[in-house]
């Protein structure tokens, strides 16, 4: 049966893990292994691990980090950041990996989605959109390079070339909301849903457990991923990282 899904999201930054507020500011917050170790410990549905510097350095993806994480993860892994060819997707799948999302390279060329579905399965295949919204106008915008490119491209309109490309899901990541833990873009989520039929996660907000149940509550299967919420604890921002125990889930989804 399907449900919703509750995955957190890690960022890796030289070879740390580290987390934003707006896509800026990074803070280290451990081991990107050393978390993943954890998060197995809490029986997580998923985990989302994104390296957000190697497109921007454009480099390739640090496999030597993706073979420790997958080697220890116990639960579906999907890892972002740097993918550009076929080949380098296919080499991270036979690392363990379940699934690899593509942001700035899906953008440039959509048609890389469907090369890359082709040899390892649409399943396993994910677009991360990565969207701001225009003070001046409120229309939405997607953004790459860890937001400091704008593209001009809607991405509602995107999202629907991105599920004709054959893509298995898509990653809607709210740059206004990263890491500032007042609750998901409930109005973005719900233009996205609108188009796609493809499996939807929703990326940057969530500071509270009710800030799950509220996007549960309106689309019922969909992933509710974060980043803040399962790695800091308190008004401080300690370190401490969390997921929500067996009964918790069970009353949020």
């Amino acid at each position: 049966m399907l449900r919703p899904r509750i995955i957190p999201c890690l960022l890796v930054q030289n070879k740390g893990l580290v987390k934003t507020v707006k896509f800026t500011d990074p803070k280290y917050v451990g081991d990107p292994t050393n978390a993943v170790k954890i998060f197995n410990e809490k029986e997580v549905d998923e985990l989302i691990i994104i390296d957000i510097d190697a497109t921007s350095q454009n480099r390739e993806p640090d496999y030597v980090m993706i073979k420790d994480a997958a080697t220890e993860c116990r639960m579906p892994l999907c890892y972002g950041g740097g993918i550009k060819t076929v080949e380098q997707a296919n080499r991270i799948i036979s690392l363990g990996v379940e699934k690899v999302s593509l942001s700035s390279a899906a953008i440039e060329n959509p048609s890389l989605i469907s090369d890359i579905a082709e040899q390892i399965g649409n399943q396993s295949v994910v677009a991360v959109l990565d969207v701001k919204k225009k003070r001046w106008s409120g229309k939405y915008e997607l953004r790459t390079h860890n937001a400091t490119k704008a593209t001009g491209k809607d991405p509602i309109e995107f999202a629907k070339r991105m599920e004709d490309h054959g893509v298995g899901e898509i990653v809607v990541n709210s740059i206004d909301d990263d890491g500032v833990m007042e609750g998901y873009d409930l109005e973005l989520a719900q233009k996205i849903r609108d188009v796609v039929s493809v499996p939807l996660t929703i990326l940057g907000g969530a500071g509270s457990l009710d800030h799950i149940k509220a996007l549960v509550d309106k689309f019922g299967i969909i992933g509710a991923s974060a980043g803040s919420l399962f790695v800091f604890k308190g008004v401080y921002r300690a370190v401490l990282i969390s997921y929500p125990a067996p009964a918790e889930k069970e009353a949020l989804i």
